[in-house]
C-alpha cells in the first residue's frame, strides 16, 4: 500500500466514524459534552470544517481559506453557547461534508511525489506538523479522530446511546 491509499483510508474512516456520532445530534447540537461546558456538536463540526479548509487550502496550497468568515467562531480559541452565534446545524454539517469531499478529490489528483511538496503557507515553527502536503492531509484525518471524544461525550450528555466505532 502506498501512502496515498493509507491517507485516503484514514480520511474516509475518520469521516465515517465521526459523522456517525453526529447523525442523531441535530436536536442536541448545543448540548455541552461536560457539566463544565466544552465543544458542543455544532462547534465541533464547524471547527473541523474550518480547520480542514485552513490546513489544506491555506497551509498546503497557499489559497484563501474558503471558510475564513468562520474564523471567529470556529478557530478553536473559544466556544460560545449562544446558538445565535452559529450558522444552522444543517449548514455546518453540509460544509463539514463538503470540505472532506473537497480534500479527498484534491488528494485523488496528487502523486506520491506531490505529497512531498512543501506547503505554500506553513506557519513558522509548525513545519513538523504542516510542513508538506503529506503532513497536512494526515493532520486533517487525525484531527477529526481527535475530536471524536467530544462528540461521544456530547452524545452521552444528550442521553443518546453510546457508539463503539
Amino acid at each position: 500500500m502506498n501512502s496515498i491509499d493509507l491517507i485516503v483510508t484514514n480520511l474516509k474512516n475518520s469521516r465515517d466514524i465521526v459523522l456517525a456520532r453526529v447523525d442523531e445530534m441535530g436536536e442536541h447540537a448545543m448540548v455541552p459534552p461536560t457539566s463544565n461546558g466544552g465543544g458542543h456538536t455544532l462547534w465541533v463540526l464547524g471547527h473541523l470544517a474550518f480547520i480542514e479548509a485552513l490546513v489544506i487550502r491555506t497551509f498546503a496550497l497557499g489559497e484563501t481559506n474558503p471558510l475564513a468568515g468562520w474564523q471567529d467562531i470556529f478557530d478553536g480559541n473559544s466556544v460560545s453557547h449562544d446558538e445565535n452565534v452559529y450558522p444552522s446545524f444543517d449548514e455546518v454539517l453540509h460544509k463539514c461534508r463538503q470540505m472532506r469531499a473537497s480534500t479527498l478529490t484534491l488528494l485523488g489528483t496528487l502523486s506520491e511525489e506531490d505529497l512531498d511538496q512543501v506547503g505554500a503557507k506553513v506557519p513558522e515553527g509548525q513545519e513538523k506538523i504542516f510542513g508538506t502536503y503529506r503532513h497536512c492531509f494526515q493532520f486533517v484525518g487525525d484531527h477529526w479522530f481527535m475530536h471524536r471524544g467530544q462528540l461521544a461525550d456530547a452524545r452521552r450528555a444528550s442521553g443518546l446511546e453510546r457508539m463503539w466505532f
